[in-house]
């Protein structure tokens, strides 16, 4: 009786993991974050997410806007401050999906345009709600996309907020010690 009970909770636990949210494990330099992900809010933004982590391309990459406060902004530069070489397309902003830039939550970088996310993302340190979108007649109104939340390691977002900053170039809020983005790795799919 126990293995069949056994069989029936091991299957029933398989079939929970292929309705869980994707999920990825930033290894840092300063600790692990777990972010859950929403494909069903920001089906793009996490499909590029997801392609840019299973090829590497975070690797070695470094948060290099950090403002505490506010929130830690990485993904596309090397401890250099040099520029990755992206190779994914920019991304529409789906913004419009409801999600807002509450503590914890991460959403996709961007330039003015609100249609230039491609691969630096930021965590929110707190409820930021004037970078939620308002309106998509102006691009001033679009907002940031968010894609996914904090589940495991916001002691670790915290600490690295708290790292102290200066200028490197042009660039300010940079970190005097780069905090290294070691790897993004899936921990689940879907």
């Amino acid at each position: 009786m126990f293995k069949q009970v056994s069989a029936l909770a091991a299957g029933l636990l398989a079939s929970l993991a292929v309705w869980a949210a994707p999920a990825v494990e930033v290894t840092t330099s300063m600790g692990k974050i777990t972010l859950e992900l929403y494909p069903e809010k920001a089906p793009k933004t996490v499909e590029m997410f997801l392609y840019n982590a299973k090829h590497g391309f975070y690797e070695a990459t470094i948060f290099h806007r950090v403002i505490n406060g506010f929130m830690i902004q990485g993904g596309g530069f090397n401890k250099a401050m040099e520029e990755k070489k992206v190779l994914t397309p920019a991304l529409p902003n789906e913004s419009p999906n409801g999600l807002p830039n509450d503590r914890g939550t991460v959403a996709m970088a961007r330039t003015q345009d609100p249609h230039s996310a491609r691969v630096q993302f930021f965590i929110n340190l707190k409820d930021n709600d004037f970078l939620n979108h308002r309106t998509s007649a102006d691009p001033r109104g679009w907002g940031y996309t968010v894609f996914g939340k904090v589940t495991q390691g916001m002691d670790v977002v915290d600490k690295i907020a708290k790292v102290p900053t200066g200028n490197a170039g042009y660039y300010q809020d940079v970190p005097t010690t780069p905090v290294v983005i070691q790897s993004v790795k899936i921990i689940s799919e879907k």
